[in-house]
């Protein structure tokens, strides 16, 4: 008698089934390395932006006068190519960094994600947040509010 060589169904199912647990842990700790990528990302180019803007201040005794509530991309006749050869106008989610600050005198300003969700929160606290959907807020030199620890959503 020839003996059949191969898997039965009830070994393939165990495997299959083994496998779907794997996919199970590791797919929601991808997504969450993904988006820590991002904030991380987004946390470089604010403070990218940051520097270039701390650079002019020190060549001219005062940050660039725009309008609050702008991206960016208003700072580009400010500080390119002089301070930062090129702007990041986005986030790692593809939300713009925005951009408030003193058009008056020039004393402070703010630049600021809406964080994964790309809204702009209420209120904003000086501390760590844990959310992915905080926003991500850098002003006058130094993060405001910015993401910490193990993040949540």
């Amino acid at each position: 008698m020839r003996r059949q060589k191969g898997f039965t169904l009830i070994e393939l199912l165990i495997v299959v089934a083994i496998i779907g647990i794997i996919a199970a842990i590791a797919i929601p700790n991808l997504l969450a390395a993904i988006n820590r990528g991002r904030q991380k990302r987004t946390m470089a180019d604010i403070r990218t932006i940051g520097t270039a803007v701390e650079a002019y201040a020190t060549d001219f005794n005062f940050y660039p006068k725009v309008a609050a509530g702008l991206s960016t991309a208003s700072l580009q006749n400010y500080i390119t190519p002089t301070f930062i050869k090129r702007l990041p106008d986005n986030d790692g989610w593809n939300n713009a960094i925005q951009w408030v600050g003193d058009s008056g005198a020039g004393t402070s300003y703010t630049l600021y994600s809406g964080g994964k969700d790309g809204t702009v929160d209420s209120a904003w606290v000086n501390h760590a947040v844990t959310d992915f959907n905080n926003d991500i807020v850098f002003s006058n030199g130094q993060f405001y509010q910015w993401p910490e620890g193990m993040q949540v959503n």
